[in-house]
């Protein structure tokens, strides 16, 4: 059986639509599947239009967490519910088309546990959203040891044994294309080309997009750790060379009092200490975080 697994936030205009495209691209073919919607505590009507089409079709499953935990654990949410061998996870808003169910299963067949999608095109994604994701990958795979294709996405499908892994994972703070591509297993990719949002908006604003970015990054490397012991270091000899210079002309007697020199100095200090410490804050936050042992998520209704 195959089991897709769709998160939801604000998506009510959505959920029918993409219900009816998965139906339709699966409608040839004799696949048996489920569609688990989860609805990631939205304020509108996402859980009732997935409760209509629960009561209209037994292979709709809907769950309706408790409030909004986020895209990944909304995902996270959905696979522990899910029952195929064969398990796909797309997003509502129409972006990863349900035409590229069939050719994701196809290329299954070929013996790869896990194989990914890489967006091409983009038909409504401004130029700043296109140059960040673009520079984004750039950093994350320049600073860790782990690796992720260029415009990747959380649309893939895993066969039950890579999912098992996955699961297996316990991590409160969960970057789901890192876990995927550091799992290892036989993976590969397919492009595809992401149409228009059916309705809405997009849910990640430029701070939300900054956020799961370092998330990302501080969840795979120690190098921004590393990056501002250097930083440190460069700044500690500059400062020696300025105070041995200072002293120089001090006893040259060409001293002169100077407010733009110091204040300089201050800032320049300051800047970079506030800067480390808060690297060194994000770590320790995501220490914190995991220490707690909180659940993921709960589950307040469910459906079909």
């Amino acid at each position: 059986m195959l089991s897709i697994v769709v998160p939801a936030y604000f998506e009510e205009k959505n959920i029918s639509h993409l219900y009816g495209e998965i139906v339709q691209a699966l409608s040839q073919n004799k696949i048996e599947f489920e569609i688990i919607f989860v609805d990631d505590g939205s304020k509108d009507h996402t859980y009732e239009e997935i409760s209509k089409l629960a009561n209209s079709d037994s292979r709709v499953v809907g769950l309706r967490l408790t409030r909004n935990f986020g895209h990944q654990i909304a995902i996270l949410a959905g696979l522990n519910e899910a029952q195929g061998e064969r398990i796909i996870m797309m997003d509502a808003d129409g972006q990863h088309p349900p035409s590229m169910i069939l050719p994701l299963l196809e290329k299954m067949e070929e013996g790869y546990d896990i194989v990914n999608t890489v967006r091409e095109y983009a038909r409504d994604a401004g130029f700043f959203k296109k140059r960040s994701s673009r520079l984004f990958y750039r950093l994350f795979n320049a600073l860790s040891d782990v690796k992720i294709e260029k415009d990747s996405s959380d649309f893939r499908i895993m066969t039950r044994e890579a999912l098992t892994a996955f699961l297996s994972i316990d991590e409160q703070n969960r970057f789901t294309r890192g876990l995927v591509s550091w799992m290892g297993f036989r993976q590969s990719s397919l492009p595809y080309v992401a149409p228009e949002r059916h309705s809405g908006q997009s849910k990640y604003s430029v701070r939300r997009m900054f956020s799961f970015a370092f998330e990302g990054l501080t969840a795979f490397s120690s190098k921004p750790l590393r990056i501002s012991t250097y930083l440190g270091m460069i700044v500690l000899i500059f400062g020696i060379a300025y105070a041995i210079y200072a002293v120089v002309v001090y006893l040259m007697g060409a001293s002169n009092p100077g407010w733009t020199s110091l204040l300089i100095s201050i800032l320049i200090l300051g800047g970079t200490q506030l800067l480390i410490l808060g690297i060194i804050g994000e770590y320790i936050a995501r220490i914190f975080t995991e220490s707690k042992r909180r659940p993921h998520y709960f589950i307040e209704k469910r459906t079909g």
